[in-house]
């Protein structure tokens, strides 16, 4: 069973997005990774949605540039957790897909993250803390890896105060 949904709006995003699904993977937890667009499948990314409802989908994380309305059309089939992750494809730095991520109307949020790679690790992160909710062996996971943020720190903040 797939507890998080990773949707591209292309598959040239997959190099920006595999951060994501790599967390997932050391974390555990089970994930579909799939192309699917807004604008040039919207059944496929409607069917989608409806199937991993049916299967119990918790979360689902949106990759997509330039008009970036992945995000919102799942947002518009779901009424689970949707994270965005504006990507960077157009010549205006993906400010318009940050944009278009962020800006959804009352009642259809999308959580937003950064950019890219960034973005895409960060809602990996995201989604865990979302499931971790109900699920204390994600929380314990999730708790050790601040912890192994937390010595690797004071290891380099030590490697300098010698």
């Amino acid at each position: 069973m797939s507890r998080v949904a990773i949707f591209m709006g292309s598959i040239s995003d997959e190099e920006k997005v595999r951060p994501c699904a790599d967390i997932l993977d050391k974390l555990g937890i089970d994930y579909t990774f799939t192309v699917t667009s807004a604008h040039r499948t919207p059944e496929r990314t409607a069917k989608l949605v409806a199937e991993l409802e049916e299967k119990n989908c918790q979360v689902y994380i949106c990759a997509a540039g330039m008009a970036a309305h992945l995000a919102g059309a799942v947002a518009a089939k779901t009424i689970r957790p949707v994270i965005g992750i504006p990507i960077t494809a157009s010549e205006l730095g993906g400010m318009d897909a940050l944009l278009a991520t962020v800006m959804m109307p009352p009642g259809f949020p999308v959580g937003t993250v950064a950019l890219d790679k960034a973005g895409a690790r960060n809602a990996a992160w995201l989604a865990a803390q979302i499931l971790a909710l109900s699920d204390k062996d994600i929380e314990a996971k999730l708790l050790a890896v601040r912890e192994d943020f937390k010595t690797s720190v004071e290891k380099a903040a030590a490697s300098l105060n010698k």
